[in-house]
């Protein structure tokens, strides 16, 4: 590991940086898993079908696949740093087109919003995961990314509840199919004062971050270069990294349709919609619940690819488990798939990044793009959800964990002779 200032090994500012990178992790933690409240708020105010919701999550992701690259252009113009706080200003539009679209109840412009706040967060994604990853030993990459994941998931558990006051979707579920298009009007006006709060948390976060005393690290002989740039290595000498990028995309997917699904299909089982916001936090709280695991057991007592293994094997358990029941124990099995998700985006980093030296901005730009799966996956869920229902639906999820065990198992080994 290098870094630019004299200091930047120092045991100090690597515990400040954690700190800034920690309080980073909170916010996109924040914003990211409000969709899973916005599906059934925006499926109201403006009266969308159950396939219509579901590009939210498509536009909120999607903006990854084209913001990837220009974010390895933006890191190397700005650096670490002030690449964030971009990152952070880039959000705030996003936030700000709410409120235009709030006052005209107009979806497209709501998409428009989660596109542009996604485009932030893929360049904020590409800074702070490998900052998190060659910031200190890799062998426990895994415990530091399960610590930022703690971070954000507690922004995940907060968000629904929180925001949720301000949308009040409890007094609104009876305007589902209504034409009445001023009540429609005065709930789609209730997500302006949080957004506004929002954006105010962001342009703060930014100005800290450019302020703060967060030193440049890169990886050790990494020269500056896009993320297809003219490397003596290409990214196709690496199999491992492809494969992780793969990897990244369907866990993405999978972990979004656990989380942005589940108050919805709370509804489909028959709880009301105050008891149903509640089970996105009792998915974060099983996700916070690995993470503590991954912080305490890795690398010490499992290597990251076996914890990998496992999470994947207890996805296909849960998500069959929520398959075959029905009622609570059903809403249970899909909020302990927070359980196995919770230590695979810490796993498949390092192992995707393991060995790539020059390229590890460029392979981080790809893996970055991978979250995009968390806009076509869930798609397929939603359709199917229409096509058959809710619950069957969840079947798109077991071969998709069952690849994500091929990877831990022998994909992350595999190397070009």
């Amino acid at each position: 590991m290098n870094t630019n200032t004299s200091t930047g090994k120092d045991s100090g500012n690597t515990t400040r940086s954690i700190i800034i990178i920690g309080a980073l992790f909170f916010i996109f933690g924040f914003v990211t898993w409000l969709n899973a409240l916005l599906i059934p708020y925006l499926k109201i105010a403006c009266q969308l079908t159950t396939f219509q919701s579901y590009f939210v999550t498509f536009a909120f992701y999607i903006a990854y696949v084209v913001m990837a690259p220009i974010s390895t252009r933006t890191l190397n113009h700005f650096g670490f740093k002030k690449g964030m706080s971009v990152a952070l200003g880039v959000m705030a539009v996003g936030a700000l087109l709410f409120i235009p679209a709030a006052m005209s109840r107009t979806y497209l412009i709501f998409l428009a919003g989660l596109f542009v706040m996604g485009g932030g967060l893929a360049i904020l994604q590409t800074a702070v995961n490998p900052y998190v990853t060659i910031v200190g030993p890799a062998e426990s990459a895994a415990k530091r990314i399960s610590i930022m994941g703690i971070c954000n998931k507690l922004a995940g558990a907060a968000a629904p509840i929180l925001i949720g006051l301000f949308l009040q979707l409890d007094k609104a579920e009876e305007l589902a199919g209504t034409t009445n298009e001023a009540a429609l009007d005065e709930v789609a006006l209730r997500v302006i004062p949080p957004y506004i709060g929002i954006i105010i948390v962001l342009l703060a976060l930014a100005l800290w971050v450019y302020k703060s005393g967060l030193p440049e690290v890169e990886a050790e002989d990494e020269e500056d270069a896009g993320a297809f740039g003219k490397e003596t290595k290409k990214i196709t000498d690496y199999p491992h990294a492809i494969l992780g990028v793969v990897t990244l995309f369907i866990y993405v997917g999978v972990e979004v349709i656990s989380v942005d699904t589940i108050i919805d299909y709370g509804i489909f089982q028959g709880f009301d919609f105050e008891t149903a916001k509640g089970f996105t936090t009792g998915t974060m709280a099983a996700m916070i619940v690995g993470y503590l695991i991954g912080i305490v057991a890795i690398p010490k007592y499992i290597k990251q690819e076996n914890a990998l293994k496992v999470c994947a094997i207890l996805g296909v358990v849960f998500t069959v488990g929520a398959i075959f029941t029905s009622g609570f124990v059903s809403v249970a099995f899909i909020a302990l798939l927070g359980l196995a998700n919770s230590l695979m985006w810490p796993a498949i980093w390092p192992l995707a990044l393991a060995d790539v030296g020059k390229l590890t901005k460029a392979v981080s730009s790809l893996l970055v793009m991978g979250i995009a799966g968390g806009a076509i996956i869930p798609l397929a869920y939603g359709g199917l959800a229409e096509v058959i229902d809710k619950q069957a639906a969840y079947w798109v999820a077991v071969p998709l964990y069952l690849f994500i065990f091929y990877y831990a198992f022998a994909g992350h080994k595999i190397r070009k002779a």
